[in-house]
């Protein structure tokens, strides 16, 4: 496997062994130590599954609210949004999203899906579509939602093992010497092992605890770093902020309507708030916290209070500031400066292994190491949740309609081997992530562009489940719609310049129009069927054409001298998903029984 980061950044982190001391090891390992065994005794025991996936419905909202922006902010956030501002003509626009998008997403959230999901006892966004839509759409909305949390937190967790890597680089390269099993590889494997044995230690509660202190080092972490910042350059901090302003460092609003620009108010009214009722509502990486609160109020409260986090981003952003301030009066050089052009994203890992003092370093390590374990333990109790629930319980179910206490031992069981299960293959997937990364900007997009492959298709999911009385309809159009909108998002995005994706949105296409003709051919003999397939086939022959033309050409590249590949804004990944999940969901659909 090749590493672009650390095999530019081998001698760099090899002169780091001094630095990072048995000082900061204690500090991690503290950390470590004190979260396992807090979180392990407010959780409790877990005699069923509904302890073990909804924390007994009794979490209160403030820690479900503190999880949830744990969750959310991540270690992508901790490492991607700092290179985001301190790059050249960086600033804050980013802010757009979670300001205006993140606002406007969660009262849709706490007030119109939070009190459908509160109707009856469910785990999961996928349980009330199959309710409203029949089995087959919980099927498919988990096979969806399955999809989306590989690909979202595998990039997380990518990105942590770059870190972890360049910090344990001496006993990693060690271990790979001994076995040829790469560093990378070794960083991802403890990542994995500590998420998954948090996980299993208390499930949902142990997650939700676990994270609100998890939360807590994040936030110690980021004011740190701003810290050593301030005292390394022996200035104000009302200096450093006036020199980032008068560099526009600051500057929020972006008003142009390229669609390619990320970060823009449009982006942030529309796409943003549109992806985000998504990640919030149906998402059950973020849901599954909701249906653990102990009534339709406290899950709104938690929705409504996860909102703040937003200051957590505006931390890191400052901490950009101070990156660009400090490099401008001490620039990269040696190593360092060979990391930083492999990837800019390092710069903040970097001025940690080398700037940060003793001790304090360890502290910081720890808020990163938090903030992936954080998503990825999260992402493990949805996986397992959201699996056992939609193809492993309906079985059981049949053979014991009213389960014993060693039934009920049972499921748990078999719960935990799904975390088990579903960690490994998260784990694969992190190291399969090196080969896309340099396919996005920043790997902020990349986690986030990811995640929005079916985040869309899950709030249509949500949609037609919702108004499925009003229109009339069943869930048959969404089994077809659903693969056919993740297609339509594959085809914009910057993997359209492989070959093998736009055969992929090809062949793709034309198995969903064989499977229509396979099992509803009896809608061929009427009228309706006859146009309901016709627009199946324009919907894909549209989805093929996007894959060869959404792109246009950027800014020329200074090295190669080409013009750069620019396509549409991640942010849009998950509207357009949506949108065309949605209108073929409806129009496809035969009549509600």
């Amino acid at each position: 496997m090749t590493v672009p980061v650390i095999m530019a950044a081998q001698e760099f982190a090899g002169n780091l062994g001094g630095h990072f001391t048995w000082i900061d090891w204690a500090v991690v390992f503290a950390y470590l130590a004190i979260a396992t065994v807090l979180g392990a005794t407010l959780a409790g025991r877990q005699k069923s599954i509904k302890d073990f996936f909804l924390g007994g419905r009794k979490v209160p909202w403030y820690a479900v609210a503190g999880s949830s922006i744990a969750t959310e902010i991540s270690a992508i956030t901790f490492v991607s949004v700092p290179f985001i501002v301190f790059q050249p003509g960086g600033n804050f626009t980013y802010l757009q999203l979670g300001l205006v998008g993140g606002l406007l997403a969660r009262l849709v959230v706490a007030y119109v899906l939070v009190p459908a999901y509160f109707q009856r006892e469910i785990y999961s966004p996928y349980d009330y579509m199959g309710n409203q839509l029949g089995p087959r759409v919980k099927s498919m909305t988990t096979a969806l939602f399955v999809l989306g949390g590989i690909l979202g937190q595998s990039a997380r967790v990518y990105l942590t093992a770059l870190i972890l890597a360049l910090v344990l680089h001496g006993p990693l390269s060690t271990l790979d010497a001994a076995t040829g099993v790469p560093a990378l590889v070794w960083a991802i494997i403890i990542i994995g092992v500590v998420s998954i044995g948090w996980t299993l230690l208390g499930g949902m509660a142990t997650v939700i605890w676990t994270d609100l202190i998890l939360f807590g080092v994040f936030v110690i972490g980021a004011l740190t770093a701003l810290g050593v910042l301030i005292h390394e350059l022996d200035t104000s901090a009302a200096s450093v902020l006036e020199a980032g302003w008068e560099a526009g460092k600051f500057e929020l609003w972006n008003v142009t309507f390229d669609p390619t620009v990320e970060f823009t108010i449009w982006t942030a009214a529309i796409a943003a708030t549109w992806a985000n009722v998504g990640a919030f509502g149906t998402d059950q990486l973020m849901t599954q916290r909701l249906f653990c609160c102990r009534n339709a109020r406290e899950a709104r409260r938690a929705v409504i209070a996860s909102y703040f986090g937003i200051g957590i981003t505006v931390l890191v952003s400052l901490v950009g500031v101070g990156l660009w301030y400090y490099y401008q009066q001490v620039p990269l050089e040696g190593e360092a400066l060979a990391a930083f052009e492999k990837r800019g994203d390092s710069i903040f890992p970097i001025f940690i292994l080398t700037v940060i003092p003793t001790g304090l370093t360890g502290l910081i390590v720890a808020g990163i190491f938090a903030a992936a374990i954080s998503s990825l333990d999260s992402i493990l109790a949805a996986l397992s949740q959201t699996t056992v629930s939609a193809f492993y319980l309906p079985h059981r179910k049949r053979l014991h309609k009213k389960p014993s206490a060693r039934e009920e031992k049972h499921r748990v069981r078999i719960s935990r081997l799904a975390v088990i299960f579903w960690g490994v293959v998260l784990c694969v997937m992190a190291g399969a992530m090196d080969h896309l990364a340099n396919d996005f900007d920043h790997l902020l997009g990349l986690a986030l562009g990811m995640a929005a492959f079916v985040s869309g298709g899950l709030m249509a999911g949500f949609f037609l489940g919702f108004f499925s009385r009003r229109l009339n309809i069943d869930g048959d159009g969404f089994l077809f719609a659903a693969p056919l909108g993740v297609l339509a998002v594959l085809a914009v995005t910057p993997f359209n310049r492989y070959e093998s994706v736009i055969e992929t949105c090809t062949y793709g296409s034309l198995a969903i129009l064989t499977a229509w003709l396979a099992f509803q051919r009896r809608r061929l003999l009427c009228a309706r069927g006859v146009l309901q397939t016709l627009l199946l086939l324009g919907a894909g022959i549209l989805v093929v054409w996007l894959a060869h033309n959404a792109y246009v050409e950027g800014p020329i590249d200074p090295v190669t001298g080409e013009a750069s590949r620019r396509t549409l804004a991640w942010p849009w990944f998950a509207p357009l998903g949506s949108t065309v999940t949605f209108l073929l969901g409806w129009l496809l659909a035969g009549k509600r029984s």
